[in-house]
């Protein structure tokens, strides 16, 4: 079982739609969904499953269809399970940003704040979704006020994309809580540290993010 922090409701609508009906059966018996559930599958490949079931699903799918890989050298989806500060918490209605640093690579998830678990605001509050780059860039470039007292007011403007994700990484306050997730790459590129060190950045936008037992296997 699966302790959630994170979990995208836009993306598993999108990515469930598309699955193709005739895959629905075998799908459910890899995700090892119960009888009742895969009874439902069976019946309706549409039909009424929680936002778990359907994870479960779509998470089968990807692992079917794409090449799902590991979050240091990721593919289009990637996994991994990571220490990672979370920033968001308090506004339903903006970003929320995870980051955290195995060696020399550096994770950056950014989402929308309203699909962290416990901040579900009506759909009318929610202006915009926050899960792509253009809107990463902007908030690196002008955080929210309640973001600004806590981190400054930027990360330098003129810098590199990468930069201003490592830089932004480093003023984060919050404790790590160690986690893992499933994301979608949105960028992969290599930007030389103050120490002269060569990091990888790994910008991505979650599928989830859950709560992980920090003595599993890697």
């Amino acid at each position: 079982m699966r302790y959630y922090l994170y979990l995208s409701g836009a993306k598993l609508d999108m990515l469930y739609g598309q699955i193709p009906a005739g895959l629905m059966r075998r799908l459910a018996v890899e995700a090892q969904l119960d009888l009742k559930v895969l009874k439902v599958v069976l019946q309706s490949p549409r039909g009424e499953l929680s936002d778990y079931d359907r994870l479960a699903l779509v998470e089968s799918y990807l692992d079917r269809e794409f090449d799902v890989s590991w979050m240091t050298g990721p593919s289009s989806w990637f996994r991994g399970d990571l220490d990672l500060q979370i920033a968001g918490y308090g506004s339903a209605e903006g970003p929320v940003f995870m980051a955290g640093r195995e060696g020399d690579t550096v994770v950056a998830l950014i989402g929308s704040a309203h699909h962290l678990v416990g901040q579900r605001p009506v759909p009318e509050a929610i202006p915009v979704s926050h899960s792509g780059l253009p809107s990463l860039f902007r908030l690196l470039r002008d955080p929210p006020e309640d973001w600004r007292r806590v981190y400054g007011d930027g990360s330098g403007g003129g810098e590199e994309a990468q930069r201003q994700v490592l830089a932004y990484t480093r003023r984060l306050r919050e404790p790590p809580v160690y986690c893992e997730f499933l994301a979608r790459r949105l960028l992969r590129s290599t930007v030389v540290g103050d120490d002269g060190r060569e990091l990888e950045i790994v910008v991505g936008t979650p599928l989830y993010v859950a709560q992980a037992d920090e003595d599993q296997e890697r």
